[in-house]
């Protein structure tokens, strides 16, 4: 049972985190109907960004977190601007090649940068263990689940309450309609982006100190196709539901069968769904008629 709860505590720390990550590629698809190959790499950015703030530049923590944002979100901006806001109207597969060849890019000045060499992220999430109901639990991953799911919980009131978080879900629901009503889509698509942006920083500081900087970030980034496509691509409450299931199916693959089996079984889980429920758990289901 020790065994179990502990499983179950590190799943839903990845599955948060998981989650948040994926937060970012819904909000770009069902605002733009754009797929972002990129946005593991998002996480990889934020990630360096806020270690060399910290150890390079001798920041504070929170202000070495600001900086990545603004860096985050100027990227995702200058992206939407001048390489996909050129492309609306053209072949979605050239879209797709974009972001893909953004990714590598972003890979690339990465590495550039900082090199490949792994690097320990300063600590300002509490480490060690606290025992629960007898149970010894790892602090950090208590604090990341914390963390990620008050992000998580912040972004959904901002979507359900805010003026601008209203105009993104008309604007997901009918462009022809919002712009009627006065609202610019073209500004839309650009948040969507920047909120893309934040919130796979925040989820790449967060694995970052769980698992250290590194390309394994980005690795790690990459689980969020298999959480939106069981999610469903255009759905928030199924990329946290699908986050969590994720997050849970590896930790315990990982702790009772072994042998690197973790590593694949959410890509099984990919296949699956695409061959017998394509829209995923909660996406939407359209009807073309040709």
């Amino acid at each position: 049972m020790e065994t179990f709860i502990q499983l179950t505590v590190t799943g839903l720390a990845n599955g948060a985190i998981l989650a948040l990550a994926a937060l970012g590629f819904v909000i770009i698809f069902k605002a733009t109907g754009v797929i972002n190959f990129a946005q593991g790499y998002f996480l990889l950015v934020g990630a360096y960004v806020v270690w060399a703030g910290i150890v390079d530049f001798g920041m504070h923590w929170s202000l070495a977190i600001l900086v990545a944002l603004v860096v985050a979100v100027l990227v995702a901006l200058t992206t939407e601007r001048f390489v996909l806001r050129p492309l609306v109207g053209e072949n979605v597969i050239s879209v797709i090649m974009v972001t893909i060849g953004l990714a590598f890019i972003l890979q690339g000045i990465v590495q550039f940068i900082w090199g490949t060499e792994p690097r320990s992220m300063p600590a300002f999430i509490p480490r060690g263990t606290v025992a629960v109901l007898g149970v010894p639990l790892s602090l950090n991953r208590i604090w990341a689940m914390l963390l990620a799911g008050a992000i998580l919980a912040a972004l959904t009131l901002f979507f359900q309450r805010s003026r601008h978080g209203i105009a993104m879900r008309a604007v997901a629901d009918d462009q022809q309609a919002a712009m009627v009503v006065g609202i610019s889509v073209r500004r839309v698509f650009a948040l969507a982006w920047a909120l893309a942006a934040v919130s796979a920083v925040f989820a790449g500081i967060i694995v970052a100190n769980l698992f250290g900087v590194s390309g394994e970030v980005a690795v790690f980034g990459l689980l969020v196709f298999p959480v939106v496509i069981l999610g469903g691509l255009d759905s928030v409450p199924g990329a946290m539901i699908a986050g969590a299931i994720i997050g849970l199916l590896i930790t315990f693959t990982a702790g009772y069968v072994g042998g690197g089996l973790q590593q694949v079984i959410p890509y099984v889980v990919l296949v699956l769904i695409l061959l017998f429920r394509p829209y995923g758990l909660f996406g939407e289901v359209r009807i073309e008629r040709v």
